[in-house]
């Protein structure tokens, strides 16, 4: 396992065919006003990717921007709403089709209402997930050997997960209701770039 750290893009052939795991590090949690820092991507062939942007980018990305835009690759995430827009609002393409184990998570683990990245990798995997660099400074001149151990965990597990998630789905008869919740979060992204970040426009009032 080694996690390689580029800059501006991803090395042209990095990554296998198949399903992709994807993640996103910003200056913050308003996507227009927090840059977009950080793509961590992975084929779950045991190697992370991390693109690393530069203030002041144009997040050209030729390489990285072809895998997102493949709509015949699966994209896997964990909250993919928050990566979704980040990625359209900064590279410029929606990254789909999608798979959330986040979303997943809410409709078979109906036990608990804790559905964060670590408590799911522990539960479903066995492993611990250190959270400690989650709110460090991703727009520093390097990352620290820390951030990159981060931010690569954020990926690493994703693939592992969907198998898990994919086979509690379908003993609780949920699979086609997940599938049409995954279809629906670029919309659901799209919504929150548009100016309706907190509104149910499904909602009677």
């Amino acid at each position: 396992m080694t996690v390689y750290l580029h800059q501006e893009d991803l090395p042209e052939g990095a990554l296998g065919p198949g399903p992709v795991a994807v993640d996103t590090e910003t200056m913050g949690l308003i996507t227009p006003r927090d840059r977009l820092c950080l793509v961590q991507i992975s084929d779950g062939r045991g190697d992370e990717h991390l693109v690393r942007f530069a203030p002041g980018s144009d997040y050209a990305a030729p390489n990285l921007r072809a895998v997102l835009a493949d709509p015949e690759r699966l994209k896997l995430y964990h909250f993919a709403r928050f990566d979704l827009a980040a990625i359209k609002h900064y590279i410029g393409v929606m990254a789909a089709p999608v798979y959330c184990t986040k979303t997943a998570s809410r409709l078979i683990r109906t036990y608990t209402d804790r559905h964060g990245l670590k408590e799911l990798v522990r539960e479903l995997l066995g492993q611990d997930v250190s959270k400690q660099q989650q709110s460090s400074d991703w727009g520093a001149p390097d990352l620290s050997e820390a951030q990159k151990d981060y931010a690569a965990s954020d990926v690493r597990y994703l693939h592992a997960m969907r198998t898990i998630l994919d086979e509690r789905l379908a003993r609780e008869g949920r699979t086609a209701l997940a599938q049409a919740c995954f279809d629906f979060l670029p919309a659901r992204a799209e919504l929150d770039l548009a100016g309706w970040p907190e509104v149910d426009i499904f909602a009677h009032v």
